[in-house]
């Protein structure tokens, strides 16, 4: 079946169009995939948000001369669409050469236009270079399970038969792993990312949690979907009291993605990491 993403500008020629352009984003209903994994709006187990960061967004001055800035946009887990990234991209390009009278009017404008493309509020925070210098590069805080030794053959698909835990203990911990890797289900390019789990249930055994993220390497599927699907099949081993999952995307064309799910209300760090 035809992935919805293939009628986007992913994968395809495009012209590069200079001035504001706000047609140029692409949104993609969530409804398809959260049919997949068994949900409906109505039915999420989860609240979350997908940070997006920006790190090529420029505009004019009202007088022609350049302004840079790093973008931040949290866009709501529930909304009805994600917007496709190249078109995301290809929209904050046509801000290049475009005059504003003020960095007000261009966050406004972009709140305005991914707000209407997403189908929920979006929030947007435009830093300078140096407030994103004094935030730094943050790491991941818990256990990282990636020294462990596992054996996995099958990359084709995640393994959840792979998952496995002792339900007679509970603990509470954090654990991270920087191997999740899946494919771009349009044009199948890597997709690298940092995957940080927190909960509360039954004791998750680490090394078959790793070799579960493992067999993520040749799955095609938005970053989105992958979370969500991690945090699903961890909620189904686990039966937590809590449970947070989140994963910190690569940039790719100038953009990073971070989509974080969670069974409760969380405190999101969005300072890059060493890789972002």
């Amino acid at each position: 079946m035809q992935h919805p993403a293939e009628h986007s500008p992913l994968g395809k020629s495009s012209e590069y169009i200079a001035t504001y352009t706000p047609s140029l984003l692409f949104p993609i209903s969530r409804a398809p995939k959260w049919a997949e994994l068994g949900l409906t709006a109505q039915s999420l187990p989860y609240a979350g948000v997908d940070y997006w960061n920006c790190y090529e967004l420029s505009w004019l001055t009202a007088s022609g001369k350049p302004v840079v800035a790093v973008g931040e946009f949290a866009i709501p887990a529930h909304s009805p669409n994600i917007i496709e990234s190249k078109s995301f991209k290809l929209y904050l390009n046509s801000l290049n050469q475009t005059r504003f009278a003020s960095r007000d009017e261009v966050q406004a404008l972009l709140a305005r236009d991914l707000s209407a493309a997403a189908g929920a509020p979006v929030s947007v925070t435009l830093k300078t270079l140096d407030q994103v210098t004094e935030e730094g590069i943050a790491r991941p805080a818990g256990v990282c399970i990636d020294v462990l030794e596992v054996d996995i053959d099958n990359f084709s698909q995640p393994q959840v038969e792979l998952l496995r835990c002792n339900a007679d203990e509970v603990v509470e911990e954090r654990l991270y792993s920087h191997l999740l890797k899946s494919n771009c289900p349009v044009t199948g390019q890597p997709d690298w990312g940092t995957l940080v789990v927190e909960y509360r249930g039954a004791k998750l055994d680490h090394a078959n949690f790793l070799a579960y993220l493992v067999s993520f390497r040749q799955h095609s599927d938005f970053h989105e979907q992958c979370v969500e699907r991690i945090y699903l099949d961890l909620l189904n081993l686990l039966q937590p009291e809590r449970l947070s999952v989140h994963a910190r995307y690569v940039r790719r064309g100038g953009l990073d993605i971070n989509p974080y799910r969670s069974s409760q209300a969380m405190s999101v760090d969005n300072r890059r990491l060493a890789r972002q």
